[in-house]
């Protein structure tokens, strides 16, 4: 045995415990089949820009703990996420605010958004039986069929009333003008980008990259005394129960010879008929400038359309319908059973966790574990 420790997977959730680990004077080696380490939050420098590969990671978080911990490796910049929708050429702000709605009625008061809300959500009597009639019954028909319908259809391939009313249980009203997406005390994004924050937690380990754990499972095993596997689960079982569903993600990016396409981060577009769920305009994560403080002539878009998940495909959102849930719940029983393997993170989990949730829960692990 050559390792106390041996790490499968160098996302946040492998990154976290093998910071910890070693930290506390264990022997770690950490193991990852891609060619770079990050996982789904990997950064790469194009045209001076941090190109988040895997869609947008916008961090942010209400735990102290966790953003404490985060900026020991980083310094996180200032970024607060206001994304805009596109219906068709018009322009809205989300979250839905007092912004969005002068602009789909006029009105300008609170109290006049209010009762324009009240007024609307009066269509649906009675439980909400799909995601349509939930939608409705939370902000109403003009809302939702310019601003939530088409995109929610396009992100889940289904349509809206053939979806679960659980999906949307809540959509943030806010009758303030606060264009402020997430409702957290801390976000950011770390200056340098997210690869740079998780080699600066690897720091010291030995990583070992195009490396296929459940390829190569026997001798990796024989090489530590215990193991933390942030894969996916179905796949440590070799599928045996069938397969967990995931919704993908494709994006087709682009580097184009202007200053600016967008004017923000996030645009999502949300009709039915534009293919693309949104536009990420990665240079505006970092205000336009490059780590010397210039701004950068260029600018790289990446259109995002969600997909199906074929086996091969990369698993973005775990799909947690009873079905699928009932079938997680199987595999977890078997992973109970297993002596020296810990299961941890997105995949190995079968949730879908922000990165605040994800170091949460491998500091916990971490607590459990380290005697």
């Amino acid at each position: 045995m050559k390792y106390d420790y041996l790490v499968v997977g160098s996302g946040l959730f492998g990154a976290v415990c093998a910071q910890k680990l070693k930290e506390a004077g264990k022997s770690v080696l950490v193991i990852d089949k891609r060619p770079n380490i990050a996982g789904n939050v990997y950064t790469e420098k194009q045209e001076g820009i941090h190109v988040h590969k895997y869609g947008a990671h916008i961090f942010h978080t209400n735990n102290k703990e966790v953003w404490e911990y985060v900026n020991r490796f980083s310094e996180f910049n200032r970024f607060t996420n206001s994304p805009v929708a596109n219906y068709k050429g018009e322009l809205y702000s989300l979250p839905f605010n007092m912004y969005t709605f002068n602009k789909m009625w006029g009105v300008v008061t609170p109290e006049e958004a209010a009762a324009k809300i009240a007024e609307q959500r009066k269509e649906i009597t009675g439980e909400p039986k799909n995601l349509e009639e939930q939608a409705i019954s939370l902000v109403g028909r003009d809302i939702y069929e310019k601003l939530i319908k088409g995109y929610t259809e396009k992100q889940w391939g289904r349509d809206c009333k053939e979806l679960p009313a659980f999906i949307i249980k809540r959509l943030p009203v806010r009758l303030t003008f606060d264009n402020n997406y997430f409702n957290a005390l801390y976000q950011g994004i770390p200056v340098g980008g997210y690869t740079k924050l998780v080699e600066q937690m690897l720091s010291g380990i030995e990583v070992q990259l195009n490396t296929d754990y459940l390829e190569q499972k026997e001798e990796l095993d024989a090489m530590a005394e215990n193991v933390i596997y942030t894969g996916p689960i179905d796949a440590y079982f070799d599928y045996q129960l069938g397969y967990l569903q995931y919704r993908s993600v494709r994006f087709e990016n682009e580097t184009l010879d202007q200053p600016n396409f967008q004017g923000n981060a996030a645009v999502n577009y949300t009709d039915r008929e534009t293919p693309w769920t949104r536009i990420i305009e990665h240079k505006w994560f970092e205000f336009g400038k490059d780590e010397e403080g210039n701004d950068i002539p260029k600018t790289i878009i990446s259109k995002e359309y969600s997909s199906e998940w074929k086996f091969g495909d990369e698993p973005y959102y775990p799909v947690n319908d009873e079905e699928n849930t009932a079938l997680y719940q199987k595999y977890k029983a078997l992973a109970d059973k297993e002596e020296k393997v810990l299961f941890g993170g997105r995949l190995a989990e079968y949730k879908y966790y922000d990165m605040d949730m994800v170091i949460e829960s491998a500091l916990n692990l971490c607590k459990q574990i380290i005697k």
